[in-house]
């Protein structure tokens, strides 16, 4: 494993051999930011300097993306594993447990990584864990096909547009809030990814076993103006052996880029509460 410096990621090698990249910053104790299906290590540009000064940020490229490495043949296992080698990488080289923030498809990948170390000290997810059903977050028939067919045509950026707004639910004025973002860009470069991840996540189900295996103590953030069924994430919660949940009013699925700092107070008050306790 090699250090990080301004210019470069560190990288560790996921179970398959798929390089792994994420970037270091701030000061603490480890936290590592897994970031979702449309983007890379970037898209925390606007929380990672509330969170500096408290921890040390490690922010990972998922595969495909970034500082990343892929490969031919994807599977949401791969993910995990991936998840699990930079949790793994950055305790051996912290000589600590980490704590892991998600959001979206990252809080996914995380949920399945949580059975293949035992390095993670809590996690906290934003709107990101397997579906209990699945079948409501269907797009409209034809959507993968369309960005596919966007994606051929080169038109990447149209791709992410209809993402967001038909899939993601983004209003428009919210969107345009996340285009202004430095990371637009690295979410063009990762438009790619979009179809794979879309048909996985639809065969994805939250499995309450899989659940209660995780002991971790887990706090679950979702946006009052997000279409995420509350049933659902008590669900969650019900089924995780110490989870708690936090309703940020007035936010949607990107808070963490419209509104970093209602993010970071609650993320950070968890945390605090997980070193203390330990």
């Amino acid at each position: 494993m090699t250090r990080p410096d301004a210019r470069s990621a560190t990288r560790v090698t996921s179970r398959d051999g798929t390089a792994i990249g994420y970037f270091t910053s701030g000061d603490g104790p480890p936290l590592l930011l897994v970031h979702g299906g449309l983007g890379d290590h970037t898209r925390w540009d606007a929380l990672r300097p509330l969170l500096e000064p408290h921890v040390t940020v490690h922010a990972m490229d998922r595969r495909g993306r970034g500082a990343s490495g892929d490969h031919p043949e994807y599977a949401i296992e791969r993910e995990y594993e991936d998840v699990a080698a930079v949790v793994d990488g950055v305790a051996a080289a912290a000589g600590s447990e980490v704590d892991v923030y998600c959001s979206s498809y990252g809080g996914l990948c995380a949920f399945g990584a949580a059975a293949r170390t035992s390095n993670i000290r809590c996690l906290a997810l934003y709107e990101g864990w397997p579906p209990v059903s699945p079948e409501a977050f269907l797009p409209a028939p034809g959507f993968v096909e369309r960005v596919e067919a966007l994606l051929a045509a080169g038109e990447r950026e149209a791709a992410l547009e209809i993402t967001y707004l038909e899939l993601v639910g983004l209003r428009r004025e919210e969107l345009e809030t996340v285009r202004a973002q430095p990371s637009w860009p690295a979410r063009i470069a990762a438009a790619h990814t979009i179809p794979r991840e879309e048909r996985a996540f639809l065969k994805t189900r939250f499995d309450p076993e899989q659940a209660r295996a995780i002991t971790v103590p887990t706090l679950l953030l979702i946006g009052s103006e997000t279409p995420v069924s509350k049933h659902d994430v008590d669900t969650v919660a019900a089924a995780l052996p110490d989870a708690r949940i936090a309703i940020l009013r007035g936010q949607a699925h990107v808070a963490d880029l419209t509104a970093p700092a209602l993010v970071a107070e609650p993320l950070l008050a968890f945390l605090r509460e997980q070193w203390h306790r330990g």
